[in-house]
């Protein structure tokens, strides 16, 4: 019974009904059939023209974005948590060529514009020091919190005035466009973000995100890197048979809204232990150390996050009946 991460969930039926229907020859690379659909499904979701580019993991999607956005010069404006900075091995710095982040806080993993523009202020604007050339943040966040429209457009307000190029990761974007139930659109170029890591992966993809940029004079450069950065795959139809799949029926959103959901179930159970409001796919609640034990003694396999917490993953294909025991244990503890 796990609840340790949504990475570890099955690819949907629909993905792998699409990989086999692209299992047939085409031209290699991104020529394809599949993949020249890209930017036209995009479009119609986001309402705008967009360019998009399938990448095979969150954490290419995001440097390739940046790297799109800063020079290696640069400095990168994000959360302290963000996974840019804490689970990415130096990817954004190595992909940038040295672009330094430069750390801000906020609840829940949450930047406002109070704290991008304490971090901006605080840089001379002079050659000895890394000037601000882009801002990250992460929606829904490393602890399931969501960015609202407006608060994404009060960022974007501050991005543009400083002259900052605007990245959304969104490894779990579905679960805030779900949560909101709100156009994408207003989520991300409405309020002045310019790339968005579209994740797949931990939403019923196998191997497929999406790299959507607002600004389509990014992606002729972007190209190249994906090339010298070894995500250019050969087959790349099947990443793009993946997402495209996502994308039909809004697939990607059904699924988002069933893993919040069973995020929500959890959060009732939990009641006061709650360390974050529920508003995606994750929870956060207070355990003992005996408690966790208890909990794993019981078959549910989560991770532990920090002293005295714990983090729980809802995934797409967890019905109640999968996560109905989990709350029912959390609320006898």
């Amino acid at each position: 019974m796990r609840f340790f991460s949504d990475n570890a969930a099955a690819a949907h039926p629909a993905v792998l009904e699409a990989l086999g229907a692209a299992n047939t020859l085409d031209t290699a690379y991104d020529g394809d059939v599949w993949s020249k659909r890209l930017d036209g499904a995009f479009s119609e979701l986001f309402e705008r023209e967009v360019r998009a580019l399938w990448i095979a993991t969150g954490t290419a999607a995001n440097s390739l974005a940046l790297a799109s956005l800063c020079p290696p010069f640069g400095g990168i404006v994000c959360h302290s948590e963000a996974h840019i900075n804490v689970d990415e091995c130096g990817a954004p710095e190595f992909f940038t060529h040295g672009a330094k982040l430069l750390l801000a806080d906020g609840e829940g993993a949450k930047l406002s514009p109070e704290a991008v523009e304490e971090v901006c202020a605080g840089i001379r604007n002079d050659v000895h020091q890394v000037q601000p050339r882009a801002l990250s943040i992460t929606n829904a966040t490393e602890y399931g919190r969501v960015y609202t429209p407006d608060e994404v457009a009060a960022l974007g307000d501050v991005a543009k005035r400083r002259g900052l190029g605007f990245h959304m990761d969104g490894a779990r974007f579905a679960n805030a466009v779900a949560h909101l139930d709100c156009s994408p659109a207003d989520l991300t170029w409405r309020g002045g973000v310019d790339a968005l890591s579209f994740g797949f992966v931990k939403n019923g993809g196998m191997s497929a995100e999406a790299l959507v940029f607002f600004r389509p004079e990014l992606v002729d450069a972007t190209l190249y890197r994906r090339k010298r950065a070894g995500q250019l795959f050969s087959k790349g139809r099947f990443l793009a048979a993946q997402i495209l799949a996502m994308l039909k029926n809004d697939l990607w959103l059904d699924n988002a809204r069933a893993a919040n959901r069973g995020a929500a179930m959890l959060g009732q159970a939990a009641g006061s232990r709650l360390v974050h409001p529920v508003e995606a796919n994750e929870v956060f609640l207070r355990v003992t150390a005996d408690e966790a034990a208890k909990l794993r003694g019981l078959g549910f396999d989560f991770y532990d996050w920090g002293p005295g917490e714990a983090r729980l993953v809802i995934s797409w294909d967890q019905d109640e009946a999968a996560i109905r025991p989990l709350a029912d244990a959390i609320a006898a503890l």
